[in-house]
């Protein structure tokens, strides 16, 4: 039996009657074609497109585009000077011009030195106290008019100016349609209300976000409308027969609800008046559907991005899962004006083939099934199934509709014996079903059907399935396939540059449509011109017993090596074990080699690796990390061996195993001790990098570090740090499960240094917490405790708190800020009279911004750089920035793959009040003490590290939330159960920086 995935929770019924329309074997008594109004709009989401009225097998349902993130802008928490460069949008003009900052200008001397006078002026400025009560959390402004720093760049952005008339009205209508429709047939009735009813219309083009909302460039005739559009559509239900064509009637009622001018946005991105007014996000909106309505009618939407198989065509990338380009838009405040952020994009979708094939390709262990169709599932093997197919929409080809469904769980009973009780309260076996009205025989009796409701049995086999078309792939991806997707999202800069701007011009693009023109917007085909300037690398202090005590990195690529030197601190590991899980036995015979060239590795660096072990080496089977009780005796009895004083295990693996969780959470949460895993290919590489590497890494666990700043950051940021006065700087994470886990709680963790000045070793805490909340609920305390450990190292509290926030979008700026700044000052509260400033920085990774090397002269000699990434330091804070508030791009690393993405820093709160120059120079030293790599990291290590704490804290619940998996397939959904709370960190690892 069928149902159709939008029911609604209508009762309605199925009709178990041979018919030569209904496949359904269902219990209830109206087949689905037989039903209500509303729910018969479900029918037709597949198979449309806006652009035809016939039926296609191409699939619908797209979800609709989210809200456009909007920045907040609110009053500042002190004066502050702003002394903007750029000139004003509108220059007498009726469209937006570009201002002259976004040209590419002579940058000359005097300029810097009229910037570096400004900057000294508002210095003094900045002292001002924050006079701003705790209720009215307000997003930091721009200190000063940018940093002055560094030679100076010519740069290009994706991002692409839009004019627009201030002046120039929009008309917001809402519209409702009954009975209510899918999200693609909504278009198609938009469409059809355009070219039907073009006069009482106004002859206007108006755009349709997918749901209630109608912006249109003129006013309509009325203020009220009400029209009824007909569709055709092969269903039953509200339907007429017009010349053996079956149709379908809407009724749409359509009202003004508002109309508004560009004006106050105008204004606020000329930051005119008193700088305080919010962003005008109505008129932003509106534009942003304007500019999405063309690639949203000719491609498949996910998010924000849209995938079409014009742009390259689809790539098997293996597992089900195919891969398809795309590109991802935005329409973003800058201080060039309004600005269209577009970027190539490529992500993976499910296979549209049959579900059979599907699982044979996606599932290891049902290779080959389709010769060997009598074959069954184990328990284990059904849940690894349905976990496969949970919540895919399919539709079947038994028969002719266009309904789709989703797929909720699967059926108890295999299809051999599952049977339904038709409307006369008849019992009939599902396989006879099929046999008496389709004269079908199904194959596959041994496995269960798909269950296609929650509320209700309703029942279709695997075989006679199709997976949809379109549908985002929500499973995590093999490393194959993740592999396969970078590679083909993998381009250099000039080439991503050309794709990107054959996107902005091409023919499904945000220039394809007239609707733009209709509404006075001029979308530039070309990147932004800016600059950038380049931050010279800091002096690095390593070991004193190696010939090379300090260096600065001169390398394009900024990274460095340590031949001839050590490592800042090394540290003693005199009792230390190694376990081996699999391998061959040449492998194994090769175990005293590694150990000896790891020990020699490790002297080299100024690390002590004792060469003698606690124990020979343990050789297990790798099925030993499939059993977590004798895991654990196992890595006790090293723990003995040692007197309970084990210092590290090093684990070497045959390969990747999920017993891998098991491994990290037993040694750091029941036994104490710090684990450090390798493979067994890498040791047969007998590579002097990987070595060194994995010398890092250990010196880092059990308590050493690699190096630290020559110039130490009181140094080099007189004004704000002192040597006597320890700062703290502190990151946070929010890591959430897998899209397709509805249950499982998310993990956050906070990192803090507890060292002065060399800030480069970093204490952690970690929590679970409410299932995809963002705000971290725990923070408070999380904060009070690496407090408590940062007193106890330097028996001082610090005397300023730089908090890195990484995972908020823009959307949830202002609610992160006042929950968790306040979190931040009740930890300090604890300790009587304890204020300390506090700045607080979100870190985000996840934008499209990218920057491209400005090929003025294709002629130069340098043209062979220009397909080049940007160099390591770069950082931008004009033009492509936020209007009014405290950001900056810094790409602080070199790309060797790809182009590079810079990280975006936007500061929500400073009670420091940090220079631009300042604050870019801190966050840029930070990236070079990094404990596990010799170069610059993309992200500054608070951030970083809070990241790999909170992935740890993740991989301790892992084996709770394979056991959520193996819940029975009720067709009820079961409530979310409490948050399983993370165990608990032994004293000793709790000090370390154990999750590197």
């Amino acid at each position: 039996m069928e149902e159709t995935e939008e029911s609604n929770n209508r009762s309605k019924k199925c009709n178990s009657k041979p018919t030569s329309v209904n496949g359904c074997a269902n219990n209830n008594n109206n087949n689905p074609h037989s039903n209500s109004n509303s729910n018969n709009s479900r029918y037709i989401a597949f198979g449309f497109r806006s652009n035809q009225n016939q039926y296609q097998t191409y699939p619908a349902l797209l979800p609709l585009p989210p809200a456009i993130p909007m920045q907040v802008a609110v009053a500042p928490p002190f004066p502050q000077n702003h002394n903007f460069t750029s000139t004003t949008l509108l220059q007498n003009q009726p469209f937006l011009a570009t201002p002259s900052d976004s040209k590419l200008r002579y940058f000359t001397a005097s300029k810097v030195v009229q910037r570096q006078n400004d900057v000294s002026k508002q210095k003094d400025l900045l002292r001002v106290k924050n006079a701003t009560t705790p209720e009215s959390f307000v997003v930091a402004r721009r200190p000063d008019s940018g940093g002055v720093e560094g030679q100076v760049i010519s740069l290009l952005a994706n991002h692409f100016l839009v004019k627009f008339d201030p002046l120039h009205k929009i008309f917001h209508y809402d519209v409702e349609i009954s009975p209510h429709p899918s999200k693609e047939v909504a278009r198609l009735i938009k469409q059809k209300l355009v070219e039907e009813h073009s006069a009482v219309l106004s002859g206007a083009l108006p755009v349709f976000d997918g749901g209630r909302t109608i912006y249109s460039p003129i006013e309509f005739q009325n203020n009220k409308i009400e029209c009824y559009i007909s569709l055709p559509i092969p269903s039953s239900g509200n339907k007429l027969q017009i010349e053996g064509q079956q149709i379908k009637l809407f009724r749409v009622n359509i009202k003004l609800i508002s109309k508004f001018d560009g004006k106050e946005l105008s204004s606020y991105l000329n930051r005119e008046g008193d700088g305080w007014s919010p962003l005008p996000q109505e008129y932003l909106h509106a534009l942003d559907v304007v500019l999405r309505e063309s690639p949203t009618d000719k491609c498949i939407t996910a998010g924000r991005s849209f995938y079409s198989s014009c742009m390259g065509g689809e790539k098997d990338i293996g597992g089900g899962a195919v891969a398809l380009r795309g590109f991802f838009q935005s329409l973003r405040p800058t201080q060039q004006g309004l600005a269209l952020n577009v970027d190539f994009s490529v992500t993976a979708f499910h296979e549209s083939i049959g579900v059979i094939p599907y699982l044979e390709k996606r599932l290891d262990f049902l290779r080959g099934i389709s010769q060997r169709k009598t074959r069954g599932l184990t328990n284990e093997e059904k849940k690894e199934v349905e976990k496969a197919l949970k919540n895919i929409r399919v539709f079947v080809c038994h028969r002719e509709t266009v309904q789709r469904y989703r797929i909720c769980s699967l059926t108890e009973e295999v299809t051999e014996n599952l049977c339904f009780q038709d409307r006369d309260g008849k019992i009939l076996r599902i396989v006879n079903y099929f046999k008496d009205h389709y004269n079908y025989d199904i194959q596959y009796r041994n496995l269960p059907c798909l269950q296609i409701s929650r509320s209700k049995p309703c029942y279709l086999p695997m075989e006679l399935c199709m997976i949809c078309e379109g549908q985002k792939f929500l499973g995590k991806l093999s490393d194959d396939q993740t592999a396969r997707i970078l590679k083909m999202g993998c381009q250099r800069p000039r080439e991503r540059k050309a794709i990107i701007d054959g996107i902005v011009t091409g023919s499904v693009g945000p220039t394809s449509g007239n609707h733009a023109r209709d509404f006075k917007l001029q979308i530039s085909r070309e990147m932004t011109p800016l600059y950038g300037r380049i931050l010279q690398p800091p002096k690095l202090k390593l070991g004193d017993r190696g010939l090379v005590r300090d260096l600065i990195p001169s390398r394009h690529d900024r990274q460095w090596n340590l031949l001839d030197s050590h490592v800042f601190e090394g540290t003693r590991v005199e009792r230390w074990a190694l376990m081996s899980f699999g391998g061959t036995s040449d492998q194994k015979s090769n175990i005293p080699k590694f150990i000896n060239q790891l020990c020699q590795r490790c002297e080299q660096l100024g690390i002590f690796l004792n060469k003698n072990t606690v124990l020979n080496p343990q050789f297990e089977p790798m099925h030993l990390l499939n059993n977590v009780k004798h895991l654990e005796t196992k890595l006790k009895k090293l723990h003995g061996a040692s007197f309970s004083n084990l210092q590290l295990v090093i684990c070497v693996m045959e390969k990747k195993h999920k017993g891998y969780a098991d491994l990290k959470r037993i040694a750091e949460t029941n036994i104490g001790v710090v684990t450090q895993c390798c493979l067994y290919p890498n040791l047969g590489k007998h590579s002097s990098q990987f070595l060194a590497n994995l010398a890092l890494k250990i010196n880092a666990k059990v308590g050493g570090c690699t190096v630290a700043l020559y110039s130490s950051l009181p140094s080099q940021i007189p004004r704000l740090f002192k040597h006597d006065g320890p700062v703290i700087f502190m990151g946070a994470d929010v890591t959430h499960p897998h899209p397709l886990d509805d249950s499982s709680p998310s993990v956050a963790a906070v990192v803090g240094n507890v060292n002065w000045p060399a800030a480069n070793k970093y204490v952690s805490r970690m929590r679970s917490q409410t299932h995809r909340q963002e705000i971290i609920q725990d923070l408070s305390t999380m904060i009070g405790e690496i407090l408590d450990d940062f007193y106890e190292e330097l028996l001082k509290l610090p005397e300023r708190i730089i908090f890195f926030r990484d995972g908020v979008s823009e959307t949830q700026f202002l609610k992160v800020l006042k929950e968790e700044l306040q979190a931040i000052r009740a930890a300090c509260s604890r300790f009587p009279g304890y204020k300390p400033p506090i700045t607080f920085v979100v870190v985000q990774k996840r934008h499209h911004t990218r920057l491209f090397p400005c090929e003025l002269d294709p002629s130069s000699t340098r043209n062979q750089f220009f397909n080049e990434n940007i160099a390591p330091g770069t950082v931008v804070d004009s033009v492509i920035t936020h209007p009014r508030e405290f950001d900056f791009y810094l790409c602080s690393h070199w790309g060797v793959k790809g182009t590079s993405r810079p990280i975006h820093y936007h500061v929500l709160w400073d009670e420091n009040q940090f220079t631009s120059d300042e604050l870019q120079k801190l966050v840029y030293n930070l990236c070079y003490t990094f404990v596990r790599c010799t170069k610059p990291i993309s992200l500054v290590p608070p951030a970083y590290y809070a990241h790999l704490a909170a992935y740890r804290g993740r991989l301790y619940l892992e084996r709770s939330d394979s056991a959520t998996l193996t819940r029975s397939s009720n067709i009820t959904r079961p409530a979310p159960p409490k948050t399983t709370p993370l165990p608990k960190l032994t004293e000793n690892i709790k000090k370390l920086m154990f999750y590197c």
